[in-house]
């Protein structure tokens, strides 16, 4: 292992994302495309705080090998106004049982699948200029009404 530092984890926030229905595309050239459009949310943290806008979506691709390629994005406001994006791209996969159950919208225990995302975080507002430089890591699960993502800063 090289002499160079590890990277630290700092829990930034949790997202609570609150979805509408599944829009289905069909299949494409890369897999089942479906939309799935983000109407609100809140998110709450050590390091963010703010309410997801209705605006943005998850525009999802399932390969044939069952994982679900994710790429969302939209925004939140903070409590004291500013307005911060979200790009977070990640895959969601498990035994087909499992997947099966979350199509359903049943809750399945987390721990059950995979799912893990990265993010970007965007903003012109300098209270907030930190999250323009910060890599985010995240873990989640899917709801049957929403997913709830914990971001931790990678530092």
């Amino acid at each position: 292992m090289s002499d160079l530092p590890l990277p630290k984890l700092d829990h930034a926030c949790d997202l609570h994302v609150e979805l509408d229905a599944i829009r289905h595309m069909g299949a494409a050239r890369t897999g089942d495309r479906r939309i799935i459009q983000i109407v609100g949310g809140t998110v709450t943290g050590p390091l963010l705080q703010g309410n997801i806008l209705n605006l943005g979506a998850d525009w999802q691709v399932v390969h044939a090998n069952g994982i679900a390629e994710l790429e969302a994005r939209y925004a939140f406001e903070t409590p004291d106004g500013a307005l911060i994006e979200i790009l977070n791209e990640g895959y969601r996969h498990g035994p087909a049982a499992v997947m099966q159950a979350l199509a359903r919208g049943e809750d399945v225990p987390p721990e059950a699948y995979y799912m893990r995302t990265f993010a970007r975080l965007e903003t012109g507002d300098p209270r907030y200029a930190w999250v323009n430089g910060t890599m985010f890591l995240g873990t989640g699960a899917r709801r049957a009404k929403g997913v709830v993502i914990s971001l931790f800063a990678v530092r």
